[in-house]
């Protein structure tokens, strides 16, 4: 099974708070008030479920980490990523005020072995349930969950929280980090290095719509019975030829890598008809880029190169579009193809 573009929405929204005793000789520290959510866009699975422990922030100064429970009266807080696509959010921690300044960031997850719904775990399409681990464990500056079961995803990069407002968004790369049970294991790992965190002031969104033409011409073109339609977003002047699938070794030029992946899904009415197929990345850097679009989502496998010339199931992107201009807190609408016309 595969699974596209996941992302964390952290949202440090700064204010200039006064704090402290009586003495009004020192002046107030700057506070920010800091709030995370989750957020997702995976494909092929029914379920992809996380049970989040605690979000700990690290100050790169060597001052003492802060600690969030992020545990709802007792239990771990459970979301299931395929409720929160696009540019929806689940909070994990409501707003809590911070010094400015900048930080690192962990977020502990209750790894799972086996198949455990009151645990991380994926239902897979069939209905088959395997639990879920990240294999990086251990403190956060001092802080973090330590217990037996625990799993930490690690943010290198630093970030600043200044005074005003700021927000940010975490990204899970899961067409990239979410590894399938191999080697005879029964679980699925998250890799802690697929993800990488972007400031909300400096990204957008891209959404459109795929036309039945160009979903059935991809079709033909794959042959077979099985199809998982999905964008994928490469760099700014990414020809066709040139775009490649996810994979763990270095791609050769002129092959382009993409930087994430969107699922296609159906647009419903009330009667539950489908009236049209829709994608979303919700969270992009401002800049330029090249889309792809494939019906064959399901046949890249991040661990191996799949390539048009693999005999029994191709991987390719069979149509681009290409100049997508995203500009900060704004959505640009992109169809396959671009003259395409979707109905109101």
């Amino acid at each position: 099974m595969k699974f596209s573009k996941s992302v964390i929405c952290l949202a440090l929204l700064s204010t200039l708070t006064a704090c402290g005793g009586s003495d009004d000789s020192k002046p107030a520290p700057e506070m920010g008030v800091f709030s995370l959510g989750v957020s997702d866009n995976p494909a092929d699975a029914q379920i992809v479920n996380i049970a989040f422990k605690q979000v700990v922030l690290k100050p790169t100064n060597g001052s003492p980490s802060l600690s969030f429970d992020v545990s709802e009266n007792g239990e771990l807080k459970h979301v299931d990523l395929l409720t929160v696509q696009g540019q929806d959010t689940e909070t994990l921690v409501p707003s809590e005020s911070v010094l400015v300044g900048e930080y690192q960031m962990c977020i502990y997850m209750q790894n799972s072995l086996v198949a455990d719904t009151n645990s991380s775990y994926v239902q897979t399409l069939d209905g088959v349930d395997a639990g879920l681990v990240t294999n990086s464990n251990g403190s956060c500056g001092g802080e973090g969950a330590e217990e037996d079961g625990t799993g930490r995803l690690f943010f290198n990069k630093a970030f600043t929280i200044a005074a005003g407002t700021n927000s940010f968004v975490a990204e899970f790369n899961l067409a990239k980090g979410l590894q399938a049970p191999k080697g005879g294991k029964s679980y699925w790992t998250l890799k802690p290095t697929s993800v990488q965190l972007v400031n909300e002031a400096e990204v957008g969104a891209i959404s459109g719509q795929i036309s039945d033409s160009v979903m059935s011409a991809c079709e033909v073109a794959a042959g077979g019975s099985e199809f998982s339609p999905a964008v994928y977003l490469y760099p700014s002047d990414t020809i066709l030829a040139n775009m490649a699938d996810f994979r763990e070794t270095d791609l050769v030029e002129p092959l382009v890598a993409p930087i994430a992946s969107a699922r296609v899904n159906p647009i419903v009415d009330e009667s539950e008809t489908v009236t049209g197929y829709e994608y979303e990345f919700g969270f992009v850097s401002a800049a330029s880029y090249s889309l792809g679009y494939t019906c064959v989502a399901n046949r890249d496998d991040p661990d191996l190169v799949n390539t048009p010339d693999d005999e029994l199931e191709p991987f390719f992107i069979h149509v681009d579009e290409q100049a997508v201009e995203v500009t900060e807190g704004n959505t640009t609408e992109r169809h396959f193809p671009l003259d395409f016309a979707p109905a109101s």
